[in-house]
């Protein structure tokens, strides 16, 4: 069996698995599994604009919230009407979508690391926590496509290719500029290495693939730019998405707001579990990065990772989200993954299978017990 087929084997089996006991806590707590998995917090949005478009506000008066549909990105509610709508359309696109992402995790993967990291790396992004995502009608999952085929083909040299697909992951999720970024950081980082060569020899120009370099590195954020500006035409206000953020709670504030709710957990403070969860992944991701900083992989996936990373440690609101937020940073994996590739068979399938468990028994208490907001 070609090993692409068997990463996308064991994902399927890891996440099938978790879905099927998540659908069944929701029938024994007597809810219906199709409207858990499908049209859980924001999938109700998604799936309100697929079916009427944009134009929904609702107000909260007791906490002062004003919630616009404009805060959720274009891209997935268009291909869920493309679907047929409604929760099953929702789950077929992000379903189809975890399935594309994660042959593209296994790819970088094996490009980065090897066969065997490349598999481990596509077992323990399925097993993770917050991994019940790719499960429900929401972004993540296609996020996580477009950013891993985007991520496969710059590191293969494709750059047109992947800042297409750069482009088209920015009308996905406001994450989505982390894809960009790589693009556009590497294709800069190319361009100066390539002009530093010129200057160090004569007679050779080397600049053949310039225009197409410079090409990528000005396409990749489109995408995201044309919805941010596109908001703000429609509100009359040039920062409109940004005001539309701030107005749902969300704003960037440099971590003090994460900190402050690490803080509560580490002082003993008596907090929901869904905090002390997310205040410890938060530490983990954190670590993890400083590992993958230590093994000084590709630029590209340090780019992509950094941007992820400051996205959601540094937005201030929704604490328990930032787990969902940090799911597409899959090369935070690359050095656990490493570690468990020079372990025994045994010790990789042991660990993999104790995380997808906790991922499974978090996911039904998120979803079906705490109805906590990914």
């Amino acid at each position: 069996m070609p090993t692409a087929a068997l990463a996308l084997g064991v994902f399927a089996a890891v996440r099938v698995a978790g879905a099927a006991v998540l659908a069944l806590a929701a029938w024994w707590a007597g809810r219906s599994p199709v409207r858990v998995l499908g049209h859980s917090w924001d999938s109700v949005w998604y799936l309100a604009i697929a079916r009427h478009g944009y134009g929904r506000t609702q107000i909260w008066p007791v906490t002062g919230l004003v919630q616009s549909d404009h805060a959720f990105f274009p891209l997935y509610p268009a291909l869920v009407r493309l679907a047929g709508g409604g929760e099953w359309g929702g789950l077929l696109v992000s379903w189809t979508a975890a399935a594309v992402a994660a042959v593209g995790v296994y790819r970088v993967g094996e490009l980065v690391a090897g066969r065997r990291v490349a598999l481990l790396l596509v077992a323990l992004w399925a097993a993770v926590p917050h991994a019940v995502v790719l499960t429900l009608a929401y972004t993540e999952p296609l996020l996580v496509a477009l950013a891993a085929w985007s991520l496969y083909a710059l590191l293969r040299g494709r750059w047109l290719l992947a800042a297409s697909l750069a482009l088209v992951a920015g009308l996905t999720r406001p994450t989505g500029i982390a894809v960009a970024a790589a693009v556009s950081v590497t294709a800069l980082h190319a361009l100066l290495v390539r002009r530093s060569a010129r200057s160090g020899r004569s007679g050779r120009s080397g600049g053949s693939r310039a225009p197409e370099v410079w090409a990528a590195g000005l396409l990749a954020p489109a995408g995201w730019l044309a919805y941010v500006v596109a908001v703000g035409v429609h509100r009359g206000d040039p920062a409109g998405y940004f005001t539309v953020q701030r107005q749902w709670g969300s704003r960037f504030d440099g971590g003090g707001y994460a900190l402050s709710m690490t803080w509560r957990v580490l002082s003993g403070e008596p907090v929901a579990l869904a905090t002390a969860v997310t205040a410890v992944l938060l530490g983990t991701a954190l670590l993890l990065a400083v590992l993958l900083l230590v093994d000084r992989p590709p630029l590209p996936l340090l780019v992509y990772t950094a941007v992820l990373l400051v996205i959601a440690v540094g937005g201030a609101g929704y604490f328990e989200s930032k787990p969902r937020f940090l799911l597409p940073a899959f090369p935070l994996l690359l050095p656990l993954a490493a570690v468990l590739a020079r372990a025994r068979p045994r010790s990789a399938v042991v660990v993999t299978a104790g995380l997808a468990g906790l991922g499974y028994g978090y996911g039904v208490y998120l979803l079906v017990f705490a109805k906590m907001p990914l």
